[in-house]
């Protein structure tokens, strides 16, 4: 057994975690489908009933594969590469490319001190001082712009990363917002 892989046990607690975070789901989306009331809304052809949980399904695997790129950017802005995405994913170097093109960046070799961090829709840029503290300036996905100057400097680029991606993650859109 590999260390990503999942021993029965936790096969079973994985599955009645999903089971439990779907039924609710899975039931809105009867609801709205029959317009019946929650004591009802089950009582109808099972194949219907089975319709009403695949699209609950649908609804989870969709956001399953956007917290899945979520992860591989995050991973690729903390310097992992394609060949360390690929590993983990269980497919060659080049598939992690293909699967996830944008999720690491290749720093020119001019940028020494500096790197770009990509979280959550925004942007934020680290920089190292001649001081040698690390500083960002940043741009969250809902517009909002900030800065280290804003909260203070740092000692090294993964601390003002670590900053910077809260920051992010602060100003990150909701699913239903628009920019």
């Amino acid at each position: 057994m590999t260390a990503s892989e999942i021993t029965p046990e936790e096969q079973a607690e994985l599955d009645k975690a999903l089971y439990d975070a779907l039924n609710p789901l899975a039931s809105a989306i009867r609801s709205r489908e029959t317009g019946l009331p929650a004591d009802r809304m089950w009582a109808a052809d099972p194949a219907e009933v089975a319709l009403s949980v695949l699209a609950a399904w649908k609804v989870v695997d969709r956001e399953v594969k956007r917290l899945t790129e979520q992860a591989a950017a995050t991973a690729g802005s903390y310097g992992a590469s394609y060949e360390q995405l690929g590993a983990v994913w269980g497919i060659t170097r080049q598939g992690a490319r293909k699967k996830w093109p944008e999720a690491v960046s290749r720093p020119a070799p001019a940028t020494a001190g500096k790197s770009t961090l990509a979280l959550f829709g925004g942007t934020a840029e680290l920089a190292q001082s001649p001081s040698g503290d690390w500083g960002w300036t940043g741009r969250g996905a809902d517009g909002a712009s900030g800065t280290a100057a804003d909260r203070a400097s740092y000692t090294t680029a993964e601390e003002a990363a670590a900053h910077a991606g809260a920051f992010l993650k602060e100003h990150a859109l909701d699913n239903g917002d628009q920019p």
